[in-house]
């Protein structure tokens, strides 16, 4: 484990310690952000926290997050990326899928993603060349080949009705636990909606070191505010093609 991921992981257990005394707070504080989407306290909360320890401990390098905006990349040539709280729409309603997302770009690519979702007593991390973990114990994706045997989750109505009956199980689990979800084997594959690049950024990395695949449905690779599929990767363009039917 690099003093990088090592760091990740300790930003994850800060993380946890400020949002989980949120989550069902009578008085938490539930705000709309420009876009209509909301934004909590603890959102706010938990990415000043790591941009303060980020400050202190990689001081060349740069911080891009989802509530205090986006960065070039420092001296370093380095960018932590920051969701504080992934389905904040969830958190806020009491519903326990939410997670902090962590990920690490160097030179244009990112080279590790953590995952940290603590109502679900889970965490997922990942650096380019080890593998995929979670709490601890290696995953792997599954072997399932076909759409016709296999389980996807949408995150658009729009996507699964289209899906839905090319597959054998398909599901709307959405945000970051689809992805992790195909990461551990449970899942062979996830479309998600249109994110911007703290929604993605840890995901793609996990999935890769799991042995699977993450794109656009273009096979282009992920951008802000572009759909991400993630497979298997032995049913990834089957799945590609069948959503970019018109």
């Amino acid at each position: 484990m690099s003093p990088d991921l090592e760091l990740a992981l300790g930003l994850a257990e800060l993380a946890d310690s400020l949002s989980l005394p949120r989550f069902r707070a009578t008085d938490l504080v539930v705000e709309r952000k420009p876009d209509l989407s909301p934004v909590t306290d603890a959102d706010r909360t938990v990415e000043r926290a790591l941009r303060e320890r980020l400050a202190t401990e990689r001081p060349e390098d740069a911080i891009a997050g989802e509530e205090e905006g986006l960065a070039d990349a420092g001296a370093s040539g380095r960018r932590w990326i920051l969701d504080p709280i992934d389905g904040t729409r969830n958190f806020s309603r009491g519903i326990p899928v939410w997670a902090t997302l962590i990920a690490l770009e160097e030179g244009g690519a990112m080279s590790l993603g953590v995952v940290s979702a603590p109502t679900l007593r889970h965490r997922w991390w990942a650096e380019r060349g080890g593998g995929a973990w979670r709490d601890g114990k290696p995953i792997r994706v599954s072997a399932v080949e076909t759409l016709a045997d296999a389980a996807v989750s949408c995150s658009y109505p729009s996507d699964l009705a289209r899906v839905g009956p090319h597959v054998w199980h398909p599901r709307g689990f959405a945000d970051f636990w689809q992805s992790m979800l195909v990461a551990e084997g449970s899942l062979d594959a996830c479309v998600d909606s249109r994110l911007e690049l703290w929604d993605y950024a840890a995901l793609g990395v996990i999935v890769e070191e799991a042995g699977g695949r993450a794109t656009r449905i273009d096979n282009g690779p992920l951008v802000p505010r572009e759909q991400v599929v993630c497979s298997n990767g032995l049913l990834h363009d089957e799945l590609r093609a069948l959503l970019a039917e018109t």
